[in-house]
């Protein structure tokens, strides 16, 4: 046998930064990310001095300014920075992916992990709970739990935990159902570990790829729900999100104020493609079935 399949198997992370596509999705999530943390520094500076932020002022005069050097992306309706709200929009969007995820997908990969393994009574309660869930209109439901939770931040992240987490739950299911037959949970078991052992400190860590892979697949629905909420009214509450700002936005291309649309259109597709197409990436990196394939 060759050692080459094995040293590329072995190196996932250099499979990934050996694509240049992958190249660039990564700058691009890493270009939002820093400024989602510079907007949120900003956002704590001017809460703790009780100072109005520089893209809540209103200048009246202002108004309606189009791109410019001192305005890149020009001015709303108030005379407010498009480019600042803009920054606090991707603050608030990558707050809510985040923030969702680690509702949703610790709650999947639990039940996930125990009705795969288990079986028995347990999986069929966790399969009818998610095929129930599965069932009910995922907007309505969103609707429905940001409604009773409250407008605001609050709703939409127990509205996306709680609404997301079945797909993981299936796809971590599938592979716990495969690694338990496989010969290191056997052997495990015969050397008398415990179930929970085996559960968490072997069969764990070889899906916990479905998981990274979830994450990044599920991180721009949750940002394109939190934009459609926002849009609605239900979501953010006086702050600058991105569906906030296109529901303003709108209303004002009539008048041929296009610049805040589309730069709020942009910077949601940037995030959406980067997201989806650095999980895909991660999906063919990181699975050990795809990793193992003979290379040609």
């Amino acid at each position: 046998m060759t050692d080459a399949p094995a040293t590329a198997s072995s190196s996932p992370w250099r499979q990934l930064w050996a694509s240049w596509p992958t190249r660039l999705c990564l700058l691009v999530v890493l270009l939002f990310t820093l400024a989602a943390l510079v907007a949120e520094v900003a956002r704590d500076y001017y809460l703790l001095r009780d100072l109005t932020p520089p893209w809540q002022q209103q200048d009246i005069s202002a108004a309606y300014l189009p791109p410019s050097l001192h305005h890149p992306c020009g001015t709303d309706g108030l005379g407010r920075d498009v480019l600042l709200r803009l920054l606090q929009g991707a603050r608030i969007s990558f707050l809510v992916g985040i923030v969702s995820s680690l509702i949703a997908i610790p709650l999947g990969v639990l039940l996930g992990l125990l009705a795969g393994y288990y079986g028995k009574w347990l999986d069929e309660a966790v399969v009818w709970l998610c095929t129930t869930f599965a069932a009910i209109p995922g907007l309505l439901f969103v609707l429905a739990i940001a409604l009773v939770v409250g407008k605001g931040l609050l709703g939409v992240f127990v509205a996306l935990g709680l609404t997301t987490w079945t797909s993981t739950c299936r796809l971590i299911r599938a592979e716990t159902l495969r690694h338990r037959s496989f010969g290191y949970a056997q052997a495990a078991r015969a050397l008398g570990f415990s179930s929970p052992r085996i559960l968490f400190r072997h069969i764990l860590p070889n899906v916990a790829h479905v998981a990274l892979v979830s994450f990044t697949l599920r991180f721009p629905g949750a940002i394109g729900t939190e934009v459609f909420l926002s849009f609605l009214g239900i979501g953010v509450q006086n702050e600058p999100s991105w569906g906030t700002m296109l529901s303003s936005a709108r209303l004002r291309l009539w008048q041929g104020v296009w610049w805040e649309l589309t730069a709020v259109t942009i910077a949601i597709f940037l995030v959406v493609l980067a997201f989806n197409l650095l999980g895909d990436a991660l999906r063919d990196a990181l699975d050990p079935r795809l990793r193992s394939r003979p290379q040609t």
